[in-house]
């Protein structure tokens, strides 16, 4: 069973996902910003990091970068919305230039995010 790490700083959204990703019988940690999610994986690395990218404390991009930089096998799949002023697709480029295997927009259906992370998993 792979251990998925999701990292996002909207109660809701992570409880979305969690509940999604261990439906399909994944095991979920939440983290709710990179500054825990950091923690987090430092203590036990996971098959993967599903992060959001505008978050209070470390923000996505900064977790993503730290997260490649420390642990270069990392595979991550960033998640946006949009924060303020920000345009989901430009930020979740940004992302994957930055080391993020796959990018999902908000709101992401359950089919999508489960092939995604089958993919990505893979």
């Amino acid at each position: 069973m792979a251990r998925i790490l999701v990292i996002d700083d909207d109660d809701n959204y992570r409880f979305y996902l969690k509940e999604a990703l261990t439906k399909a019988g994944y095991e979920v940690v939440e983290a709710q910003d990179g500054k825990f999610g950091l923690r987090f994986y430092r203590k036990q690395k996971f098959d993967l990091v599903i992060t959001d990218i505008f978050m209070p404390e470390t923000e996505g991009m900064e977790t993503i970068l730290t997260l490649k930089k420390e642990f270069p096998d990392v595979k991550i799949i960033a998640v946006s919305g949009g924060g303020v002023g920000g345009d989901p697709d430009t930020v979740l480029v940004m992302a994957k230039q930055m080391g993020a295997e796959q990018t999902l927009s908000k709101p992401i259906r359950v089919a999508l995010l489960l092939e995604t992370v089958a993919k990505v998993l893979s």
